[in-house]
């Protein structure tokens, strides 16, 4: 099933004194449920732009975009949101975590905003998924007490605590060694292999990429098929 349809879709920033910035152009990509796509491109390319416009925050400038066959557009401002925070988990290079919170207290910030079992559950849940990156020891710990493999899980448990469709990881090894990288990008590919999620990799790193099962490039906000990626594995 198709998750995310774009159809020559556009981004451009007014200028003041200068003419408007066309930063994406003519974007045709599909995404459906279960999808693993890498998306490299140098710095200034788009890339960050493209992320915001698939993680529901922000709109096209034009073209069709649809989420779920709906247009995206349509979207009142809380139904953007409740989707978003539903349905999408960002995963960034730098951890974005909470200071002063517990490990637990940050996989548990997502599932506020849930509703049923999931708020009432939120402790027991967030518990599971740090057991189920391998900090079940690590609950109670606070970020600056924890490696930066740890924060890195800590932040990828709470991208995934809510069960989303679209997992969108931005430069996800950025900040971490080769090794733990490699790790941390396992642990990322298992659990969207398990839940079924679609996985968006964005990339300067052409050996990350290759382990999606399609490559595309973004160059001048241009999206192409990538080529001369290493196999996937």
């Amino acid at each position: 099933m198709t998750l995310l349809h774009l159809e020559g879709v556009t981004r451009t920033v007014d200028l003041v004194d200068a003419p408007a910035l066309r930063i994406l152009s003519g974007i045709d990509l599909d995404i459906a449920d279960g999808d693993r796509l890498s998306i490299v491109g140098r710095s200034g390319s788009g890339k960050t732009t493209l992320l915001n416009l698939l993680g529901l925050l922000d709109n096209p400038t034009t073209g069709v975009m649809l989420f779920d066959d709906r247009p995206v557009q349509s979207f009142s401002g809380a139904e953007r949101d409740r989707t978003r925070g539903r349905d999408v988990g960002f995963i960034f290079q730098q951890f974005n975590l909470l200071q002063g919170r517990t490990a637990l207290e940050n996989v548990m910030t997502p599932l506020l905003y849930a509703r049923g079992r999931q708020f009432w559950q939120r402790s027991r849940i967030a518990a599971e998924m740090l057991d189920r990156v391998g900090l079940a020891d690590r609950l109670g710990s606070m970020p600056d007490r924890l490696s930066g493999g740890e924060q890195q899980r800590v932040a990828i448990a709470r991208a995934l605590v809510r069960g989303p469709r679209l997992i969108l990881a931005d430069e996800p090894t950025g900040a971490l060694d080769l090794e733990t990288g490699a790790a941390v990008m396992d642990l990322i590919d298992e659990v969207a292999l398990a839940s079924g999620a679609a996985l968006v990799t964005i990339t300067h790193d052409p050996a990350i990429a290759a382990r999606a099962k399609r490559h595309l490039r973004l160059d001048h906000g241009v999206l192409r098929t990538a080529t001369n990626l290493p196999v996937s594995a």
